[in-house]
């Protein structure tokens, strides 16, 4: 079974920049498709970016092409978040998922998410 952990989330002011990390103790994250989504007060969850080794790297919002970027650390077992020039818009809960495939649209397995809250 496994069990993503998200870290890194934190308090940052417009402009700034954080990184958000997604592990497994359980599993290599190597052979999955690993997404990040993430979630504002009042809305729906939704689609950030996305790895995989098949599909390279898929934006699922326009509005982080540019300033968000994802990455892996075989070694580390870990999957990035960098985030640039954070707005107060992107202040969320951020959540990473696996699954096969990125265009699939179906996650398998969930972390328990890491609040980002971007303000002045």
């Amino acid at each position: 079974q496994a069990t993503l952990a998200e870290s890194g989330g934190g308090s940052v002011q417009p402009g700034g920049s954080l990184t958000l990390s997604c592990t497994d103790s359980g599993f290599t994250l190597d052979h999955y498709a690993i997404a990040w989504f993430r979630q504002a007060p009042g809305k729906e969850r939704e689609g950030v970016l996305c790895s995989s080794s098949s599909e390279g790297r898929t934006y699922f919002t326009d509005s982080v092409q540019g300033r968000f970027s994802i990455f892996r650390d075989s070694a580390k077992n870990t999957v990035y978040l960098q985030m640039n020039n954070l707005k107060p818009e992107d202040t969320a809960v951020y959540y990473c998922a696996a699954g096969v495939f990125c265009s699939a649209q179906d996650w398998n397995f969930w972390g328990q998410g890491t609040q980002v809250t971007v303000s002045s």
